[in-house]
Order: C-alpha cells, then structure tokens, then sequence
C-alpha cells in the first residue's frame, strides 16, 4: 500500500480513490437476519470469490445484484462497509433482493481485461447458481464502483467479453462514478501517474479495455453516475458515453450527484434523491424483464 500511495500522490488520487476502498481485507461480516454465504469460487485463483447476501424472507425468484468494488485495479475488498452495508440494509434486507458481492484478480497479477473477464465469469456463475439460491437468473443488474464500474462497463459495452465467460444478457448496469468510461482519451492527456501502471503505455489496448471504443449494439440499458464534486471529467465522460449508447440504439441514463466520490459509492443506500434515482432505473428494469 505505501508503494501505491507514493504512485497516487497526488491529493485527488487520495480523495478520489482512498476513503470507499482502501480498507483492510478481511472476511465479510454477515449481518442480522441475512444469511451469508461467504467466499464461493467462480475461478482458481483466491480472488476469484463472491458473498452472497440471502435476504431474510427467502423467496424463490429473487432479483439480483452484482456489486464489483473499486479500488483503483490495484487493491479492494469485497467485504468493505462501503460497498456492501448500506446495500445489504437497502436491497437484501428492505426489498428482498440478493446481493453478491464480486472480487477478482488485481493489477499486475493480471490486466484490466483479465479482470474484465473476472467480472464476466462471476455473472456467470451468479447466473449458474441462482435458482440454489433462490434467485431469478434472468433478473440481475450489475453494479459497480470506481474501477468495478469501469470493468461493469466494459462487459457491459462489449458483450462478446460476457458470451465468452459463458455469461447471459442481465437486466442493465449500474455504473458508480467512473472517469474512464473513455479510456484511451483519459491516457493521452494529462492523468494521474497510477493510471499508467494500471493501463500501460500501448494506444491499442488502450482501446481494447476502453468502454466507449469497446461499445458494440446489444449493449444492456447504463445508469452512469458521476460527482460533480470531481475535476477529471467523470460526468463529461458519462455524457459522451451515453451519447454512444443512445447512437446505438440502446439506452443509457446519466446520474450526476452532489456527492464525493467515496460518498457516491457509501451512501447508496441511504434514504433520499440519490437512493431514489438508482431505485427508480432498478425498478424500471424489472418492469421492462416483465417479472417486477
């Protein structure tokens, strides 16, 4: 972590990045009255593990959420506070839903379009073991923060990476404030030092792992967060990606919030117009899978 913080020196980096996901790994905390199954494999590899959040009132054909948590490619916890609290209280507990909350393999053991494929391989598995967890298959929505909502746009704007893994279509995204939506333009201007040692110095895989280079029709329906409260362009890429996707033909909403970034990704949850907004796109996709 002290290498990292030197890499991310920069006051932004650390405001940006360090409150939501730089805590310590540990195992999750199952709460009261939601049953947790912790820790099920997707892949070989340790970090390839999800937490299962069952609510307290199991019916069988639950929606699903898939939460991927950030952490700047390079580090995270699945089990963090900030990701999974206050939407195990919101979804699992008030409205039924099941949460599984998605780990996977970091930077420099692996790329950020192996890690792509991570997230892919884990909405598979999610889609495989549903109905043992009492859950519809055919009603996930993905989410993501920070990194995990770039890589939740990345399966999400080029399904083939999805097919590959043996993943289905899900419901829709939900992307939490990401500033790399537009990948290769982030790398050729001026950035934050850590984004090189995540994308590296090479214009075409720029573009391979970059969601708006990547975006192919079929795309599912985005929500795309953003702070305004940030100055690397977070809600100017959410605009021009959903741009993209509306050029397509499919549909894509854009969130901006009066939140930090570290808030955007807490306080999901919490009673109020953000929570609103998110429940809102949620529901609608439901409706839409007609099975609300």
């Amino acid at each position: 972590m002290t290498r990292l913080l030197r890499i991310c020196a920069a006051w932004l980096c650390m405001t940006a990045f360090l409150p939501a996901t730089a805590q310590p790994s540990g195992s999750p905390v199952a709460q009261p009255d939601v049953r947790l199954l912790a820790n099920q494999p997707y892949g070989p590899d340790p970090r390839q593990r999800m937490d299962v959040y069952l609510p307290p009132k199991m019916q069988q054909g639950a929606p699903m959420l898939v939460m991927v948590h950030g952490g700047a490619w390079m580090f995270g916890d699945k089990a963090a506070a900030s990701v999974v609290d206050r939407k195990v209280e919101h979804w699992v507990r008030e409205q039924g839903f099941i949460l599984v909350s998605v780990s996977y393999r970091f930077v420099p053991q692996v790329d950020v379009m192996q890690q792509a494929q991570d997230v892919a391989r884990a909405v598979a598995t999610a889609q495989a073991n549903a109905p043992s967890w009492g859950g519809d298959a055919g009603r996930i929505v993905l989410m993501g923060h920070s990194a995990g909502a770039h890589l939740a746009a990345l399966v999400s704007a080029s399904p083939s990476i999805a097919r590959q893994q043996g993943a289905r279509p899900w419901l829709g995204t939900v992307a939490l404030d990401s500033a790399a939506l537009d990948t290769a333009e982030l790398m050729q201007r001026r950035h934050m030092p850590f984004y090189d040692r995540v994308f590296g110095g090479d214009p075409a895989f720029w573009r391979s792992v970059s969601p708006t280079d990547a975006l192919a029709s079929g795309a599912p329906p985005m929500l795309l967060v953003c702070s305004t409260q940030r100055r690397d362009g977070s809600c100017a890429q959410a605009r021009q990606f959903a741009a993209r996707i509306a050029a397509t033909g499919g549909r894509a909403e854009v969130a901006p919030e009066d939140l930090s970034h570290a808030q955007i990704n807490a306080e999901l949850g919490l009673p109020g117009a953000y929570t609103t907004t998110v429940d809102a796109f949620v529901r609608s996709l439901l409706k839409a899978s007609g099975r609300s």
